[in-house]
């Protein structure tokens, strides 16, 4: 069976669905449900639940929010094995869910930073590695995992890289993600990201831009679908699979799964890029960024 290793951030999400418009000041109703969370954590939970074998890569706090992240990976069948706590909180985000399914994070690290070399587990047997942009964009974890990127490609295998929000990529200079890319050999940012990333005003130029960079992209479009393309080759465009939209948390995150799983099983990009929309119109039209395991934590 096919394994993939998820490097990066594994988070407790508070989520916030708001049933009205925002009071500020006073009371504003909502419904309020806690999930696994983190983006790495996620990708990793939705390629278990292609079938596929996913090895988790991060750090939680030794406390009942890392034991309930633990427990729900025992759930979706996520090998946590690599997964270490410290003495720091479990990262956490409060998420707020407007009534159109449109989120707005507020994270806080907490036990995420400080990922080394020594963390990864052995190699052998894995057909794919994905690392989240939230690992390098934090100065603490950036070194051990561009030491984590560099063993994994010595070995040979395809390194797939999620760019991660805006947002958190104004935290470092551009100059700086720029010269991650040409280490990857997919790169899947939204569009948002993408025209940032590019320095592009248009999707096309942005898709010519991080081509130059990195062999493959793959821009994800929400509502229009996705574009993929490698280098040298034909452009390809899938269309949005039509869902009830309830939560756009992790969207991204199971459209990368959906992807990875795919193309490391010898999909081709069309294929894969299908899995990809198709895996992420499942996860919008429920609360939470992972697949339901039957309870919230």
């Amino acid at each position: 069976m096919p394994k993939v290793l998820c490097i990066g951030d594994v988070m407790l999400d508070v989520v916030v669905k708001l049933q009205g418009a925002i009071n500020y000041g006073e009371d504003s109703a909502s419904k309020i449900t806690t999930h696994g969370g983190g983006a790495a954590g996620n990708v990793a939970s939705w390629i278990a639940h292609t079938g596929t074998q996913a090895t988790i890569v991060a750090r939680v706090g030794n406390d009942s929010a890392g034991a309930a992240l633990i427990s729900e990976f025992d759930d979706l069948n996520v090998d946590h094995t690599s997964l270490i706590k410290t003495s720091d909180p479990t990262g956490v985000v409060v998420i707020l869910v407007d009534q159109k399914g449109e989120r707005t994070m507020f994270p806080e690290t907490g036990a995420n930073s400080g990922l080394t070399l020594s963390d990864m587990p052995a190699l052998t047997g894995f057909d794919g590695a994905y690392v989240s942009g939230y690992a390098l964009l934090n100065p603490r974890s950036r070194t051990g995992v561009l030491e984590m990127i560099a063993k994994i490609k010595s070995v040979g295998i395809p390194v797939f890289y999620d760019t991660v929000t805006v947002g958190a990529m104004k935290e470092v200079e551009r100059a700086l993600i720029l010269s991650w890319l040409p280490l990857m050999d997919y790169v899947l940012p939204n569009e948002e990201e993408a025209l940032y990333v590019a320095g592009a005003e248009d999707v096309d130029s942005a898709l010519k831009k991080l081509l130059e960079l990195c062999p493959a992209v793959i821009i994800k479009r929400g509502a229009d679908g996705a574009i993929a393309q490698e280098r040298g080759g034909n452009r390809i465009e899938i269309d949005a699979i039509e869902s009830a939209v309830a939560d756009t948390t992790g969207a991204g995150d199971s459209f990368a799964a959906g992807f990875i799983a795919t193309k490391i099983s010898g999909g081709d990009l069309h294929a894969s890029a299908m899995a990809g929309v198709t895996l992420s119109a499942t996860c919008v039209a429920n609360i939470g960024a992972r697949p339901h395991v039957g309870h919230a934590l």
